[in-house]
């Protein structure tokens, strides 16, 4: 079997010759310490470290191409730089300070979007669902990912997500009390865009299922109440599923880091269903299975962490998830990427030890 008939079997609850054997990815300073400890130079990309090993990770995936969100991005640019910290204008438009070679999160100086005028601006310039190059030749490449093997997926986009690293998550939440209307008229902007792409880009084509980026939980829970969230995001969920049911697109995957407990019944309600990547320390994908069933579906859900406490770690890690994989509609790999801490010897011991999750 292929990849993507692999995926889809077990998302529709069929049991394929063996699970996908996909992974998150890698921080940038993992591959750089795995150089030292026998991981040949030339592997510098996910994509080369997961051909190299094998696996069907998620950049096997092939995504539909069609510029959703920001296009064009803004330039990277760097403003500053001592040696030690650059400030930067990052793709977003945001001014920023990071630490070159390490894979923290930036510490943001001044958000891009701030007020409307910055909006109207943006609109104009970085979001018109018309401009030249949002769609590409996406017959062609649909062909060529069927030809691979390879599964096929539409961005769907965000609501809450963008305009958090737009405006910054207290300039958000400030703007949902104080100007809602604004924060709506803008969710219902990148709703308008989200189903013009896919009435322009998607008849024709035979694509696998959606994907989602919406980071809005952190490790308590939600950063929006749940009842703001069934009140401004659900319905405009459900707007873009039922545009993607159309073209016969019934899996929605939703990559929420941190506790996203919640927030899952009204993403359920709203058509996203498959929940991705399960951070272990804040979601218990168990409880998931027990609460929703089949209704759900399930990507991720491998502590990290056990890869970084050694072998014994690894092999209860991989005898905790063997209950959950034969219950089926799960496919298991880390919960994110593989941080810096987890050696290349215990990483290969954990691929070895999971090939027997692959086959239950």
């Amino acid at each position: 079997m292929t990849t993507r008939e692999r995926l889809i079997a077990v998302f529709a609850g069929r049991r394929p010759d063996r699970l996908p054997n996909v992974e998150f990815g890698y921080w940038e300073e993992t591959l750089g310490l795995w150089h030292e400890t026998g991981l040949p130079r030339r592997i510098q990309t996910d994509a080369a470290l997961e051909e190299y090993l094998n696996l069907e990770g998620l950049t096997i995936f092939s995504e539909v191409p069609v510029k959703n969100g920001l296009y064009p991005q803004f330039e990277r640019k760097v403003l500053e730089d001592d040696g030690v910290r650059r400030i930067i204008r990052d793709e977003e438009g945001n001014i920023c300070e990071i630490r070159p070679g390490h894979s923290t999160m930036p510490r943001y100086i001044r958000f891009g979007l701030r007020t409307r005028e910055d909006w109207e601006r943006l609109k104009r310039e970085r979001l018109d669902v018309d401009a030249d190059g949002r769609i590409g030749d996406c017959v062609a490449f649909a062909a060529s990912a069927r030809q691979r093997g390879s599964p096929l997926f539409f961005h769907a986009g965000s609501l809450f997500g963008w305009l958090r690293n737009w405006m910054g998550l207290e300039g958000l939440c400030l703007a949902l009390m104080t100007e809602r209307s604004w924060v709506e008229e803008m969710m219902d902007h990148l709703t308008h865009m989200t189903l013009s792409l896919i009435e322009r880009a998607l008849p024709g084509l035979q694509v696998d299922l959606a994907w989602w980026w919406e980071d809005m939980c952190y490790n308590r829970g939600s950063l929006i109440s749940p009842r703001l969230f069934g009140e401004m995001l659900v319905p405009r969920y459900r707007q873009i599923t039922g545009a993607l049911r159309q073209h016969a697109i019934g899996v929605n995957v939703l990559d929420c880091d941190g506790r996203i407990h919640d927030l899952v019944p009204g993403w359920l309600d709203a058509g996203i269903n498959c929940m991705f990547p399960l951070e272990v320390a804040h979601t218990d994908a168990f409880r998931l299975r027990e609460e929703f069933g089949d209704r759900i579906l399930l990507l991720g859900g491998v502590d990290k962490l056990a890869l970084i406490a050694g072998k014994e770690s690894i092999d209860r890690e991989i005898e905790r998830l063997v209950p959950l994989v034969a219950k089926g509609r799960y496919i298991p790999c880390l919960d994110h990427r593989v941080p810096a801490d987890v050696t290349l010897e215990n990483y290969l011991y954990y691929l070895r030890r999971k090939e027997m999750l692959l086959t239950v």
